[in-house]
This record gives C-alpha cells, structure tokens and sequence, in this order.
C-alpha cells in the first residue's frame, strides 16, 4: 500500500481571465479540514485567509511539499505523504486553451469586431436612406409643384395688389399694409415700392374715411421715407405733406395721430425742402394745437423732440461739419424755423413740459430749451413758474445724483440731468 494520497486541486479562483495574453494560474482551495498540525488545532486554510496575503505554491513535474498557508494552482496534482504527513504537488494537466487567447486570436477576434461594426453602420444608412428623400429628388418634387422662394418685390407686388383690390375686406387691407411696412423699412425695396405705384397708393390712403387704414397708410408712408431722398421728393410731390397735416389738423383717434406725426418726422428729416413746405402750410400751428387738444398728452414730447432735431439740423448743417453739399446748406438757409418757433411763443409751450414727471420727458425739454435759450432768455426770466419748477428740478437731480455717486455711479444719468438744470439757472441769471 503507497504511504501517499494523490488528490487533484480544485479552483478556488477562476483559473484564467481572458484580458491577459499570458496564462496566469488561479489559486486553489486545499481539502483537509479533518488534518491537524502537531499542537493539535486544525491549520488555518485558504478559505480564512486574504487571498491577496496567500502564498502561491509553483508546481514543477517533481513532487515538492506545501508549505502551511501556500496556495496552489488550479490543476495541480497533490497528495498527502503518511509518513512525513506533508503535502506535496506537482504539475498536472492544465486545460489553458478554453479560458485563454493568444495574440493571434485576440487578432482575429478585433477583426471581426470591425467586420461587425462596419456591417451594422451599413445597415444604419440603409435605414436612413429609406426615412429620407436625396435632395435631387426632392428639388424634382418642389420643381413639379412649381414651388419657389419670393423675392421681397414678388410679395411687394401681391401686397399692394391686395390693398388696391375692390374685393378685399377692410381686414385684408389692414393687414396687406401692416405687411408693407416691415418690406419697405429697406431703402431698396422702398425704391421698388415707389416705382410699382405703391407709394401714390398709400398717399391716397391717407384720405381713407376708414380710421384703420389712414393709421397703417401712415406707418407705411413714414417707413418708406426714412432716411430715403428718393422717396421724400416723390412723397412731397405726391401731396402726402397736405395730407398728414390734414390728419393733424382735424378730429382724429390718437392712434391715426401719432402714426401721421411719425410720417411727417420721417418728410421732414433731412429734407430742408420739405421743411420749407412745412413752414409754408402753417405746419408749426398744426403742430402747436396739439396742445390744446385734449388726450395727445402723449404726443407733444415727439413734437418737441421733432423741432429740437430740426433745429439742430440746421445748426450743423451751416457749420459745414457734416458733410452737407452745398446747395443743400442754400436750402437750410431759406429754413426760418427758429423765427417761427419764437414768433409762436414756442418758448412757453416747451418750458411748461419740465413739470412732466417723466425723466427722458425732462431730458428732451431740457435740451429744447437750452437751443432755445438764445432766442428766448428774456422771455424765460420773466416766467416766475419755470423759475420755480427749475429750482424743484435742481433740488431733485441734486438727491438723485448724490445717490448715484453712493451708488459708485461718478458720471450717472441723474449727474447729467442736474448739469442741464443748472446750466439753465446760470444763465437766466
């Protein structure tokens, strides 16, 4: 009878992982709970300890003995020697093919993971191109629908055909102009509209008895004519200046008013022509029963902010710095704007708008009555209200401006409103 037991280790760990090229042996777990050492307690196995404090048992062909708390590698052979009592192993037959690759097969392996990746992408554009149309083919679609962008004239057309039609309701006429007026803010298309009859059209619309459509032909005219000299001369010669002071002049909704005066600034403009016409028609006085009419509260700061560019325009316009070609400085000459403005006691009518509470209200009268300061100093001393109401303004700035240097705000909104109120007071003094 073999004074020896030859036992097979079994896995205690998984005996390869497929990450590694080279083999790495898993330890394995020792069946002998029933063995003891010489002191007579039962020795500590695999299974009590760390498997990271374990001590791997490397086996060789020749039987070596384990030494206490040494793993040994899956497969190995072991047996127990009876007459020493010790454990020996040695190698034995390790099935490494199943749970490894080598490097060809991890090649291959990548390969096909390219393969498969590249077969599936193919299939995904395949899909694609089924949900979606090619573009040639859907420009053959929009050619056999006759389907195609319009040009800004192409619907210029269509609007104004729209508006002059006798078929169209008064809403569709409304809304043909409320249209126009965003085309023609281009100084292109207001050319166009202009050489498409659209421009005498609207001028026309002016005499409208319908309240909406005076009120949009008045947004568009005034459109067409900003900042567009072209426009400004066919608009004048067209009689729109008559017209809109007409507007003005008589019995209105507010809303037809401010679009006409919005019309008439956009003539006006750098237009010294226009601005003859203007004084010529008595527009000044059209302007300044404004102000006793009730309810156009809120379009007299336009009126005085109108006068004030004009003026300023005028101004500059004679200093040469701007440009102006000279037989346009001979028009602004022929422009006795400020006469006429002082003539009709302008000087109260814009000094009685510093009691307006609102400050940019404040900010534009200041500014008028600074321009106007050299044409009606006297007429302003002798005002005993707008001596009172620039010494409120003063105490007022003076705590807002104060607040905004606490504030860290040194050269503040406030600060500059104060500076106007003051530059006043100095010189009516």
């Amino acid at each position: 009878m073999n004074s020896e037991v030859s036992l097979t280790a079994r896995g205690f760990f998984p005996a390869f992982h497929p990450c590694f090229f080279l083999c790495e042996f898993a330890l394995t777990k020792i069946e002998e709970s029933d063995i003891k050492d010489d002191s007579g307690k039962e020795p500590i196995t695999e299974d009590d300890a760390d498997p990271e404090d374990l001590e791997v048992f490397y086996p060789t062909h020749q039987w070596q003995t384990i030494r206490p708390g040494q793993a040994v590698p899956a497969g190995s052979h072991v047996r127990l020697n009876l007459q020493t009592g010790d454990r020996e192993a040695k190698l034995g037959k390790v099935d490494v093919v199943s749970n490894s690759f080598t490097a060809q097969e991890l090649k291959k392996a990548l390969a096909k993971m390219k393969e498969n990746e590249k077969a599936e992408r193919k299939a995904h554009e395949e899909e694609v191109r089924k949900k979606f149309r090619p573009i040639e083919q859907l420009k053959e679609e929009f050619e056999k629908l006759n389907m195609k962008m319009e040009t800004d004239y192409e619907i210029m057309v269509k609007l104004i055909s729209k508006f002059n039609s006798s078929a169209s309701t008064l809403d569709e006429k409304v809304a043909a102009l409320y249209d126009l007026e965003y085309y023609v803010h281009q100084v292109d298309n207001a050319k166009d509209f202009l050489s498409m009859g659209g421009l005498q059209l609207v001028i026309d619309g002016l005499n409208s008895t319908e309240a909406a459509l005076k009120e949009h032909a008045a947004f568009v005219l005034g459109a067409a004519l900003s900042s567009n000299p072209k426009v400004q001369i066919e608009a004048i010669e067209g009689g729109a200046l008559q017209k809109l002071l007409v507007i003005l002049a008589t019995e209105q909704p507010l809303a037809v008013k401010k679009k006409a005066l919005f019309a008439l600034s956009s003539m006006l403009r750098h237009f010294p022509y226009a601005q003859q016409q203007f004084l010529k028609l008595g527009g000044l006085q059209v302007l300044r029963s404004l102000f006793r009419q009730k309810g156009m509260e809120t379009l007299h700061v336009r009126v005085v902010t109108l006068l004030y560019d004009l003026i300023v325009e005028k101004v500059r316009s004679q200093e040469g710095g701007d440009g102006t070609r000279p037989e346009k400085i001979q028009q602004y000459r022929q422009v006795k704007l400020v006469p006429a403005v002082v003539e009709q006691d302008w000087c109260v009518v814009v000094s009685n708008l510093l009691a307006m509470p609102e400050h940019d209200t404040r900010e534009k009268v200041l500014k008028m009555v600074s321009v106007l300061m050299a044409f009606c100093k006297e007429r302003y001393r002798g005002d005993q209200a707008l001596s009172t109401t620039l010494g409120l303004l003063r105490s007022e700035y003076e705590e807002l401006a104060a607040e905004e240097q606490r504030e860290g705000d040194k050269e503040g909104y406030f600060k500059e409103l104060l500076g106007s109120v003051n530059t006043i007071i100095q010189e009516l003094r």
